[in-house]
């Protein structure tokens, strides 16, 4: 049974895209199957991997409403185990929508339940805001992932994320878990980057990857390429950290006990 895994926060820019696409490709060159729901409304998950979505008639808004198939709408990547469930200009209404709907918080969760088994690995690419579109992104997943960027105000709203995943457990999903948290943009010169990495261990005592993700301007290059940081400078620093990030991913897995449906 695949794996969900929601990347998600709050806080805009902290590279929770850059995490989705390249933390897919090295699961899947580590030969996993991988499969990356673009839930975000500008689609930068879907542009930045090489699909272009302005062409495309449906997406995850037509997945999610019910009037096609999650397995109708995955597009290709240029990595042979990497598929993407793309978002369109669409999904930009879907929080309106989902407000009058039975069972609004379940929406994406029924929808993946037809796919789940063909993948290992589903990484689902949330927006940041807690509105009703996250709230199915951490609804449908097994496992939050958090990326979390080393600059001054990367911890506020934190304390609000971690509320709502615990609300989400509390009432809507049970075994909801947090897998831990990434550092992005990471810079070693800088002794901010320390302050912030200190700090985050008092959220994260024992949840904090050893993957630390570099202020790169290659990772940052890639998406206009439309390619991951794999195809576009493997022998990056941030390449290494994507890449060590999917070990410490794949590690994980010996600790899980499977779903029972």
């Amino acid at each position: 049974m695949g794996r969900i895994l929601s990347i998600v926060n709050q806080k805009g820019g902290v590279g929770k895209t850059t995490t989705a696409i390249n933390l897919g490709a090295y699961l899947a060159e580590a030969g996993k199957f991988v499969l990356i729901v673009d839930l975000d409304p500008q689609a930068n998950a879907t542009s930045g991997i090489g699909v272009d979505f302005q062409t495309l008639e449906q997406g995850v808004y037509e997945a999610i409403l019910g009037t096609t198939r999650m397995r109708d709408i995955v597009q290709p990547t240029s990595h042979a185990t990497l598929r993407i469930a793309p978002a369109t200009p669409d999904l930009a209404g879907l929080n309106i929508e989902l407000v009058g709907m039975d069972r609004r918080e379940y929406k994406l969760r029924e929808a993946l339940l037809e796919i789940r088994h063909d993948y290992d690995y589903i990484l689902i690419d949330c927006p940041p805001t807690l509105g009703l579109i996250t709230l199915n992104g951490i609804v449908a997943a097994d496992e939050i992932l958090i990326p979390v960027q080393a600059e001054y105000y990367a911890l506020e709203g934190l304390g609000q994320l971690l509320e709502t995943v615990n609300l989400v457990k509390d009432r809507l999903r049970p075994e909801v878990e947090v897998l831990g948290a990434v550092l992005t943009m990471y810079d070693g010169r800088n002794k901010l980057s320390e302050d912030v990495l200190r700090e985050l261990y008092k959220y994260f005592p024992k949840n904090i990857f050893r993957a630390v993700v570099p202020r790169s301007v290659r990772l940052a290059e890639a998406p206009s390429f439309g390619r991951t940081i794999h195809s576009f400078d493997p022998g990056s620093k941030g390449a290494k950290a994507y890449e060590r990030l999917a070990r410490e991913v794949i590690d994980t897995e010996r600790d899980r006990i499977p779903e029972v449906l």
